[in-house]
């Protein structure tokens, strides 16, 4: 008779938000034992309930205790920072205790004082923010855009194939932080365009679906950008990725300067829509937001 498999060690989720849920969910669904950690606790308990394999914990010493891989997915680099300073001190060696695997976007300047803190503390650590969004995260579809040391990538990958179809390993040391700002930079700005290309049809007396008609399926279509352009013709915006956030990633990219070309002009949309209280709408609530005329 075979033994049964060792059961795999404990992966901690610090952050309940909507990507951090998702990520929990996913891994529990996969047979990891997730303990799901948040600031506030009882946004914890909402997401962990009725999720196969999460369990809400109070205490980050109970969440990152025994835990094979530390996923720390907050709002930004000081939220991580606080949190961070919390728990490396309860982590063992970085040869032997946890990988943290730092997935919150947080920009290459953040990333690399984390980088230095996890250093002074011994532990492992990965900069490691994704490509995709909740529904990705559910589904496993997630891509990983990792920077850090090749064989610490390796005792990580477990719990990132699980969440992950691809791992893409980018440096050693915050290239995964810079090359998230291009990526959402480049998403935000299809979701504006695509804004703008729906209110044209109207303007040209055609039929705002045909377009989406044309696009799908052909070698011009986005399924990202098609998934917004659903949203707007519907008017709805459940956040998948909240105009809010969207905004605080381009301000990071630009690092107190201008963005390049059309992306400074959808930074100022985002604003708008921030300062009219529908930050927390998706970021495809940009429809809203037409672009000042000059």
């Amino acid at each position: 008779m075979s033994e049964a498999a060792p059961s795999p060690a404990p992966v901690a989720v610090l952050g309940a938000g909507l990507l951090g849920a998702a990520m929990a969910a996913r891994l529990g669904e996969q047979g990891h034992d997730v303990r799901l950690w948040n600031r506030s606790p009882e946004r914890a308990a909402r997401a962990a309930d009725g999720a196969d394999g999460v369990r809400a914990v109070a205490e980050l010493a109970e969440a990152v205790d025994g835990a094979a891989v530390v996923l720390t997915v907050l709002r930004d680099g000081d939220a991580v920072a606080d949190v961070a300073g919390r728990f490396l001190p309860l982590l063992g060696d970085g040869g032997d205790g946890p990988v943290w695997v730092q997935a919150s976007t947080v920009g290459p300047r953040a990333a690399g004082e984390l980088r230095a803190q996890a250093d002074a503390a011994g532990a492992a650590f990965l900069d490691a923010p994704v490509s995709g969004s909740t529904d990705p995260a559910r589904r496993g579809a997630l891509t990983w855009l990792v920077a850090g040391d090749a064989a610490v990538l390796d005792r990580a990958r477990p719990v990132l194939d699980d969440l992950g179809q691809r791992v893409q390993h980018v440096g050693e040391a915050e290239e995964a932080s810079a090359l998230k700002l291009v990526v959402n930079a480049w998403m935000t700005g299809a979701t504006a365009v695509m804004a703008d290309a729906l209110a044209l049809a109207e303007r040209l007396g055609t039929d705002p679906g045909a377009l989406r008609e044309v696009l799908d399926g052909g070698p011009l279509g986005m399924p990202y950008a098609l998934g917004k352009a659903a949203m707007m013709t519907s008017g709805d915006y459940p956040a998948g990725f909240p105009a809010e956030l969207a905004l605080k990633d381009l301000d990071l990219a630009a690092d107190g300067g201008a963005l390049p070309g059309a992306l400074e002009p959808v930074r100022e949309r985002l604003r708008a829509v921030a300062d009219g209280g529908r930050g927390r709408e998706d970021v495809a609530v940009l429809a809203e937001a037409p672009p000042a005329q000059g």
